[in-house]
C-alpha cells in the first residue's frame, strides 16, 4: 500500500497513458520481438527510441501538448479504425447486405434475400436498384 501511494504521489500532475502511448508501446514490443529474431541493430535502436518517447510522454507535465498529440494521432487513425469496425460488422451480420450509395458513397444496408429492391439513400436522397 505504501508503494502504491508513493507511485500515485510521483504521477500526480503527470500525463500518464493514452491511446498514442499504447500504440507506441505495442510498436516497441513488435519491433523488439522482430529484433530478437533478426538481430538487426537498427530495429533495436528504433524500438528503444519509441520506448523513450512513450516514457517521456507518460511522465510529462505538459498536459496540453500531450493531449494535442493524442488528438492528432486519433484523427489520423480514425478512418482506419472506422473501416475495421465496419468490416467486422459486415462479417458478423448475416441478415443484411452492405453496399455504398453510388451518389454520395454513404454505407447502406438492406435485408438479405429480398431480390432486386429499390433503395433510397438517407444521405443524399438518391434512389437506385440493388440486388440483395
Amino acid at each position: 500500500m505504501m508503494i502504491r501511494n508513493a507511485i500515485q504521489r510521483f504521477m500526480y500532475g503527470r500525463y500518464g497513458t493514452d491511446q498514442l502511448n499504447l500504440f507506441l508501446i505495442c510498436v516497441y514490443l513488435l519491433l523488439y520481438l522482430v529484433f530478437a529474431f533478426t538481430r538487426l541493430d537498427a530495429l533495436y535502436w528504433v524500438s528503444f527510441v519509441l520506448l523513450l518517447w512513450s516514457l517521456f510522454r507518460m511522465l510529462s507535465r505538459n498536459l496540453t501538448s500531450r493531449r494535442a498529440e493524442n488528438v492528432r494521432f486519433l484523427r489520423a487513425v480514425n478512418p482506419l479504425m472506422s473501416w475495421l469496425r465496419l468490416q467486422r460488422t459486415i462479417r458478423r451480420d448475416k441478415e443484411h447486405v452492405y453496399f455504398k450509395c453510388p451518389s454520395c458513397g454513404q454505407q447502406l444496408r438492406v435485408p438479405r434475400g429480398k431480390g432486386k429492391i429499390t433503395v433510397t439513400c438517407r444521405g443524399c436522397g438518391a434512389s437506385f436498384q440493388e440486388k440483395s
